[in-house]
């Protein structure tokens, strides 16, 4: 604002999910001053999710054997322990977020909806509609469940995107289209056979075909169970586009065929990225990738890292959390390097495989 000073801090942390959340724990046993700028509240996108989803990597009190629960963002926790289950709901896990920001005593305010990173030569202004604030760093860890992918093909808005449904028992009707084969896709057909509606699945990729070492690629063995108990038609065929007669809805295949649905067709093809608000201060490769350093710092502007599920390297892809959360330690340490901090305690980090910083090991081959 005109005339306001504004505040400083060493880190602005973008987002309070699984990313920001995880690396301030970090931050905040470095002793480094930061503070979280949350637009909405603690794990919002876990809390906007349907009723019935639940985490596909499963979660167990493993941490007293040397191995991190697979869904936790911070060391000695653990979602099983807290939660008391093994494939949490969204809001179960929104609360071990908000239990491990309350454990760590993370400096967060929410309800700050930043709109522009500005870059001054010896750090940042962070603008929101409530002030700005100066910074020596920005980790930008905010979620992408608040950007669906609606521009997939012509017609693709006359869907319904499957991160707008609060609960599958809000839907009326007897049968249902689902575009895109992924996990969300799988998901939203289950839910639907569940409750005894017909169903069908249209991806031309025919995911659930795929056979592949890296999850990310692939659907989760968790998912592949689930599907052998409902009766769900699959089919591997790409949409063109979708077109509403007024009474139906007209489904035009990329092979020529057209399917009809009586009711709106679901939109499961993912999400876009966050990246939006600041995406002129990265760089992008000619195949639309983006491109980070090896501390996942913006190859174009100094000083603004990303934690989170976009970040990839090399064709590594880190969306999982229990990938992603191996390169929290890796951007503290940076930030620590440069602020002359004391980084010794990170070493427990390594000890705990929270420290990737070999990438020549993500080879996902398996043997059988």
């Amino acid at each position: 604002m005109p005339g306001k000073k504004a505040t400083a801090k060493d880190v602005i942390i973008v987002g309070a999910g699984a990313a920001g959340i995880g690396v301030g724990a970090i931050l905040k046993q470095l002793g480094i001053d930061f503070v979280i700028l949350e637009r909405s509240q603690i794990g919002a996108s876990f809390l906007s999710w349907p009723e019935e989803m639940r985490f596909i990597t499963p979660s167990f009190t493993s941490n007293s054997f040397g191995l991190l629960d697979l869904n936790a963002i911070a060391l000695s926790t653990s979602p099983a322990y807290t939660l008391g289950t093994e494939h949490p709901s969204g809001k179960e896990y929104a609360r071990y977020l908000q239990s491990v920001a309350l454990h760590f005593k993370l400096p967060i305010r929410t309800q700050v909806n930043v709109e522009k990173i500005e870059p001054t030569g010896n750090g940042f202004l962070v603008h929101s509609a409530t002030g700005q604030m100066q910074c020596k760093f920005v980790i930008w860890a905010a979620g992408e469940f608040q950007y669906p992918n609606t521009t997939s093909f012509e017609g693709s808005t006359l869907c319904r995107h499957s991160s707008t449904v609060s609960s599958w028992k809000e839907f009326v009707g007897e049968d249902f289209t689902v575009i895109g084969g992924g996990e969300s896709g799988i998901d939203a057909a289950i839910n639907l056979a569940l409750k005894g509606k017909k169903v069908r699945v249209l991806d031309g990729a025919a995911t659930w075909n795929i056979r592949d070492p890296d999850p990310s690629l692939t659907l989760s063995p968790n998912t592949k169970d689930r599907l052998k108990h409902v009766n769900i038609e699959l089919i591997a065929k790409d949409v063109k586009r979708v077109k509403h007669n007024g009474s139906e809805y007209i489904i035009y295949c990329q092979d020529g065929q057209q399917l009809y649905s009586p009711t709106q067709p679901i939109l499961a093809t993912g999400f876009s990225t966050s990246l939006v608000i600041v995406k002129e201060l990265f760089e992008f490769d000619s195949a639309g990738r983006l491109l980070l350093t090896e501390n996942d710092e913006s190859s174009r502007t100094p000083g603004l890292f990303l934690v989170g599920p976009q970040v990839q390297h090399e064709g590594i892809i880190f969306c999982f959390i229990y990938k992603f959360r191996q390169r929290f330690a890796i951007v503290a340490n940076a930030i620590a390097q440069r602020l002359g901090t004391d980084t010794s305690l990170l070493a427990e980090y390594k000890k705990h495989n929270m420290y990737l910083d070999d990438l020549s090991c993500c080879d996902d081959g398996c043997a059988c």
